[in-house]
């Protein structure tokens, strides 16, 4: 059972619970998610069971797309609906206020991860020393916010849809818009729709995913490793090339059919098996392994 296969995760789990039911279902011998949904949010988790976990870090579709609802008027210390009130405002903005302000958060900019989450600083998660009533200074990240869309305003609570760059904060964006309004602002709702090349299309609940086990038609749900880094060239090397590239050794560029610029490669066995992949520096000699894949 290798491969990636994505969960609806649903409100109230968190994202390492709903991983290790999925596990558990399965029989797979390990398994690990590509990003982290807060207990509150529901939705898209891919999630790679044995060997595909060695390839997380390598899926070439790394933006992600949440729909959030937000309320102004009220600040909170989880930056969530769930959190202890921190803070309460009048709403005195305009639609139009909100939309402008909304829209300047697009494009490229450094954001500061909340003290509740998951971000380690000195080998401490932030949440561990929130929930200890602590707080301390954080390094802001660089985020990247490709499309914000605003919908369903009332007189305060809107509907915001965010295409954005791993490791954005959307309770912070939220946050970060309510601080900039005047009036404060948390999350009341949050669900991913797309993240790693996985949509909502391609989820199954935790009871589907039982269902599809003892109906004997997981293969439906499993994507093999290769499928999901298709965006990567695909080169086939000889018998002998693939038990070196196997084990560990680099293959001479030369030598190798397929090779036409830098980059990383899908390489398989003349039949059709995926190894791994390899990467081609610029100006390099030589194919090296970047991941050897092992079915289990």
């Amino acid at each position: 059972m290798t491969g990636f296969i994505c969960i609806d995760k649903p409100q109230g789990l968190t994202s390492f619970t709903a991983t290790n039911r999925a596990r558990a279902i399965l029989s797979a011998k390990k398994a690990g998610h590509t990003g982290t949904l807060d207990p509150m949010a529901t939705g898209v988790l891919p999630v790679a069971l044995s060997g595909a976990s060695r390839f997380i870090a390598l899926l070439p579709e790394h933006e992600k797309t949440y729909v959030a609802r937000v309320r102004l008027g009220i600040t909170t210390d989880t930056l969530d609906i769930t959190g202890e009130v921190t803070g309460e405002c009048p709403v005195n903005v305009t639609s139009e206020q909100v939309q402008k302000t909304v829209q300047s958060f697009l494009g490229e900019s450094e954001q500061l991860p909340p003290m509740y989450s998951a971000v380690s600083q000195n080998g401490v998660r932030l949440y561990e020393l929130a929930r200890r009533g602590e707080t301390v200074e954080r390094k802001s990240r660089h985020i990247r916010i490709s499309e914000l869309v605003l919908s369903d305003m009332t007189a305060a609570e809107f509907t915001l849809r965010v295409t954005c760059s791993a490791g954005t904060y959307i309770r912070s964006l939220a946050h970060d818009i309510g601080q900039k309004l005047g009036t404060g602002a948390v999350l009341t709702a949050l669900r991913r729709t797309a993240a790693n090349g996985f949509t909502e299309k391609d989820c199954v609940t935790l009871e589907e995913l039982e269902c599809l086990r003892d109906e004997n038609r997981l293969g439906e749900v499993l994507r093999p490793v290769d499928a999901c880094l298709s965006a990567y060239p695909a080169l086939t090397v000889t018998a002998a090339q693939g038990v070196r590239f196997q084990n560990g050794g680099e293959l001479l560029a030369a030598r190798v059919k397929g090779l036409e610029q830098a980059g990383l490669y899908r390489v398989y066995a003349p039949e059709n098996r995926f190894l791994g992949l390899g990467e081609l520096p610029e100006n390099g000699e030589s194919l090296l392994v970047k991941r050897v894949f092992v079915d289990g």
